[in-house]
């Protein structure tokens, strides 16, 4: 049967909600990825879930794509309540520095406080980062230490620093990076630091997480696919010490329970993501939801209807505005094209901003698509 005869039709409301998060309640890790980060309506929709999965069916850890210390940042306000949500993130990955994710983490700061006894946790999966002020602590060390060298080092850091504002491949393809590459910078100035007499323990540690920074990013690893092994041992490192379910927030690409080529990648094939190694540890006790839309402002950029080969431009011509659909009751099967938009959008290139998936049921569980979406606000 077609698409359009095929898929549930109805619109977001409680019930809808509830029937969705009921389909996946039975797994001990849900991951909800979005194929934009840039959309109000797909954000809520994957909060709206995850509220119910916490009321309803007990789940009580949130994971994000971040470093683990941002993640302790994030728990600390939404179990102590330290600081506000806004300044919790100042720190974190631009994409969560939104207005949307401070309404998140207030509702989990007020259901902590309801619920002092049964806490929801935050957990970023990503190791420890370097932070901006991490640069300025190894240049006044050099300063102290060698004051003639510290012009030299400021060369190296002081581009790549911007990669904390502005990821760099963000940069490149936006025509501002200044043209080395960041990770050469990095490299050289860790060099530097290591040749000065005196510095610090403290320093060296904190000069060796800037240059695993840049060595780790995409730009660095030149790839998009991110470290699935590292980033997934993080969730099943905090469920074995914890015994808590957990849903995990993440791109379309990551949450996938199968590898999957990213289009926008420069036809890198298919490569292992978080949820496929979740899978192969839990079986069908990781789910997996995909979050996807057919057009809309972003903001970063206006979207147009996807090219009529992609999954999201069936979807969208199926009629409703709204569209979910449980793929372990009511398949869709074979390959599927799924739009991806992220921070290298380019209209012109709309076509390979993709992911291609070789059997839609065995990479998603449950498939929500928004035919019209509109901006994210950003935080100051």
């Amino acid at each position: 049967m077609s698409i359009e005869t095929t898929l549930a039709v109805t619109p977001f409301d409680a019930a809808t909600i509830e029937t969705s998060a009921h389909s996946l309640s039975g797994a001990v890790v849900v991951g909800i990825g979005e194929s934009t980060r840039f959309a109000h309506e797909t954000f809520a929709v994957r909060d709206r879930i995850f509220r119910n999965l916490v009321e309803r069916h007990g789940f009580r850890t949130l994971a994000v794509q971040d470093s683990a210390d941002v993640g302790e940042t994030l728990d600390a306000y939404v179990r102590q309540g330290v600081s506000t949500a806004a300044s919790a993130l100042d720190a974190a990955w631009r994409p969560w520095r939104t207005t949307e994710m401070v309404e998140a983490l207030t509702w989990i700061r007020e259901f902590n406080r309801a619920h002092p006894d049964d806490q929801i946790r935050v957990i970023g999966v990503k190791p420890a980062q370097a932070k901006p002020q991490d640069y300025d602590t190894v240049l006044e060390a050099v300063r102290a230490h060698a004051p003639g060298r510290a012009a030299e080092l400021a060369a190296h850091l002081d581009p790549i620093r911007t990669a904390h504002t502005l990821d760099e491949h963000v940069q490149r393809a936006r025509g501002v990076h200044p043209g080395r590459p960041f990770a050469e910078h990095a490299r050289d100035a860790s060099a530097l630091v290591s040749s000065i007499p005196g510095i610090g323990e403290n320093v060296r540690a904190r000069m060796a997480l800037i240059e695993d920074f840049h060595r780790h990013s995409v730009a660095g690893r030149g790839s998009y696919a991110g470290e699935a092994e590292l980033w997934a041992a993080s969730i099943l490192d905090h469920y074995r010490r914890s015994g808590l379910r957990t849903v995990y927030w993440d791109g379309i690409s990551h949450v996938s329970a199968a590898p999957a080529a990213i289009g926008l990648a420069g036809g890198q094939g298919s490569t292992a993501s978080v949820g496929s190694v979740l899978r192969e540890h839990f079986g069908s006790d990781y789910a997996a939801v995909a979050i996807g839309f057919h057009h809309g402002d972003l903001g970063v950029a206006e979207i147009p209807a996807p090219a009529s080969d992609f999954l999201d431009a069936r979807l969208g011509a199926a009629g409703p505005a709204r569209l979910w659909r449980d793929l372990r009751v009511d398949p869709i099967p074979g390959p599927a094209k799924l739009r991806v938009i992220s921070g290298v959008y380019d209209p012109v290139r709309d076509a390979d901003e993709h992911l291609a998936i070789r059997d839609l049921p065995t990479a998603f569980d449950l498939l929500i698509h928004l035919r019209e979406v509109t901006a994210v606000r950003w935080l100051p």
